[in-house]
């Protein structure tokens, strides 16, 4: 998943460099949001393996 947002995030870089405002502004916000979807299952699988032990 991280790989994906890292993914978009590149899109949004080229689109905003050759000026598609309108692209760069959607592949950000679909980057922003797999990473912050990145954050919560890494936090999950971090407090679910620390119960585990």
């Amino acid at each position: 998943m991280l790989y994906y947002a890292l993914i978009f995030f590149i899109i949004a870089i080229v689109a905003a460099a050759f000026g598609f405002g309108g692209i760069a502004a959607g592949a950000a916000s679909i980057a922003k949001i797999l990473f912050f979807i990145f954050l919560i299952v890494f936090v999950v699988m971090l407090v679910m393996g620390l119960m585990r032990r």
